[in-house]
């Protein structure tokens, strides 16, 4: 994305020699630091976490420290997903899910998006959309489901509806509050600039919300499957949230836990494909990446 973000950033900054002077690095300390950091990716390393869960929890099932009626050990787990894959009812339900939740996240990153750029740039538009999104903010997703029901019927469409709230929602609250929140002194800047009114918007205000707009598609991503769970109750035969209920009618343990790890695995996805966004769409924006 090309934008004049940093050019602004670097005019807004205390002049060299002023009072507010930058510390010099030391370079060949850094670059001791740097080679004696682990030479794994980051994306493996970043798998950590879930790995050591994995191994936690099959070396607690089969020195019996887990009770295998109560949470399956990782063979029966595993067991059970073959037996949906080799069904072919498993992939069913999960394209079922996959579509409802992939319809959902576009109209709600839609809709959120467009009601946090007009309520950001306008107080018009704040004054009217914004204590209307709190309100449903406030809301539970499942609180609505039967009026919901009662509205629209028992089709697809409150459950995509159901998505799309949880979704735009997200949208809305973070990239709001990142336009909201841009550097003053970078619109003081782009105005000496005399820069237009939609200049100022897209080459400064939008980058500026950017970050804020792509942490809000991270919890909307989140929020689109918890979402997708009530949606999947109303009376429906496809879908995973439908599997799972099933699941926990007929006590079949290793299905439901199945169900969380997919859960699971969708998460880590949705949080590596924002991730990646962030990389692409960031470049130019330095910030601390940890030490």
């Amino acid at each position: 994305m090309t934008t004049l973000l940093p050019a602004l950033s670097a005019s807004a900054a205390p002049a060299a020699g002023s009072a507010e002077q930058v510390p010099l690095v030391d370079v060949a300390a850094a670059a001791r630091g740097t080679s004696r950091r682990p030479k794994l990716p980051r994306g493996v390393r970043r798998l950590t976490g879930p790995v050591v869960l994995l191994a936690a929890w099959a070396v607690a099932s089969s020195t019996g420290l887990l009770d295998p009626q109560l949470l399956p050990p990782p063979q029966e787990v595993l067991q059970a997903a073959d037996r949906l894959v080799v069904d072919g009812d498993g992939l069913v339900h999960l394209w079922a899910s996959l579509q409802r939740v992939l319809a959902g996240v576009v109209l709600g990153v839609l809709a959120g998006g467009v009601l946090a750029v007009i309520a950001g740039l306008s107080r018009l538009g704040e004054d009217l959309l914004d204590s209307t999104m709190q309100v449903f903010k406030a809301v539970p997703n499942f609180a609505l489901t039967p009026l919901l029901v009662m509205w629209m019927g028992i089709g697809e469409a409150p459950k995509i509806l159901l998505i799309t709230l949880g979704v735009a929602i997200a949208i809305y609250i973070n990239t709001y509050g990142a336009i909201r929140g841009v550097d003053a002194q970078l619109v003081e800047v782009a105005r000496t600039l005399v820069l237009s009114r939609f200049a100022l918007v897209r080459h400064v205000v939008l980058p500026g919300a950017l970050p804020g707009f792509l942490v809000g598609l991270r919890v909307a991503l989140s929020s689109a499957w918890l979402s997708l769970i009530f949606a999947e109750t109303i009376n429906t035969t496809e879908g995973l949230g439908y599997l799972m209920a099933r699941a926990q009618t007929m006590l079949e343990f290793d299905v439901s836990v199945l169900l969380l790890l997919v859960y699971a695995v969708v998460g880590l996805l949705s949080y590596a494909f924002v991730r990646f966004l962030e990389r692409r769409l960031l470049q130019w924006r330095r910030g601390f990446a940890g030490a």
